[in-house]
């Protein structure tokens, strides 16, 4: 029990900058608290001991602010970050070295008991603060759930989850992005940039579309220059686009960049 504990503190002073010493970590983290007491939970619901389990699962998440159910299987080395509203269900598994950040909740989404429900962490899985995980998948190895997703299906290892409904990001191959995540170890609350394929997409169309009212613009001057060269008149339409209107930046500011 003691070298679990000690462990804990261990992660909880390698992954989080504000803490200062042993004693601070001991005493004022509600993380290390609530991993403490559900140990003790657990204990007592997979021996039996149901109503007691659920009592220490209680009165923990009023002590808290953290409700993990005694069901729940977290392996060593989890660190909650902050962790007030964090709500983890009964079948859910939670892998070695996750990071777990304010207000997410691993949910099910069915109503039949004895059945998996609750999703599955794999290993160094990072969950951003306010995520919605739902539903009996498995969030692979070394994935990320950015905050405030929702997530109602599996995502692959080294994959990231970001929006509302998800959506699935494979691991980028920008190699110096890969050796800070691999100096840092996680991506605190689970962001990383050009996560979000919308935005991406959305600065790709404002840029094609710059570039084609470009194009327009430089054919209709050299039609203008020929027109007027063979009979020395303007027969270009009047409504002909001559000059550039597209406000690219500021649709690009809109969006992100």
């Amino acid at each position: 029990m003691f070298q679990r504990l000690q462990a804990d503190i261990r992660i909880i002073r390698e992954r989080d900058p504000a803490a200062r010493s042993t004693w601070e970590v001991l005493t004022c983290y509600p993380g290390l608290h609530a991993l403490f007491l559900h140990r003790r939970a657990h204990w007592c619901w997979t021996h039996g001991l149901k109503w007691f389990g659920r009592f220490i699962s209680h009165w923990s998440r009023w002590m808290t602010g953290i409700e993990i159910h005694p069901g729940a299987t977290i392996a060593p080395g989890v660190f909650i970050d902050h962790g007030m509203g964090i709500v983890i269900g009964e079948t859910a598994e939670i892998g070695e070295g996750c990071t777990i950040y304010q207000g997410v909740t691993l949910g099910g989404t069915s109503l039949t008991k004895g059945a998996k429900r609750h999703p599955t962490l794999g290993r160094n899985v990072v969950v951003g603060a306010g995520a919605k995980i739902l539903g009996s998948f498995t969030v692979g190895d070394n994935g990320k759930v950015g905050s405030n997703a929702v997530v109602t299906k599996e995502v692959p290892p080294g994959a990231t989850a970001v929006g509302n409904p998800a959506r699935i990001i494979q691991a980028e191959a920008d190699a110096r992005r890969e050796e800070a995540s691999a100096r840092m170890g996680f991506s605190a609350y689970g962001i990383t940039q050009n996560d979000d394929p919308l935005s991406q997409a959305m600065r790709g169309l404002i840029d094609s579309a710059a570039g084609q009212e470009h194009q327009i613009t430089m054919l209709w001057e050299a039609i203008e220059k020929l027109s007027r060269g063979k009979s020395g008149g303007d027969c270009v339409p009047a409504d002909a686009a001559r000059d550039e209107c597209f406000e690219a930046e500021k649709l690009t500011r809109l969006v992100g960049r």
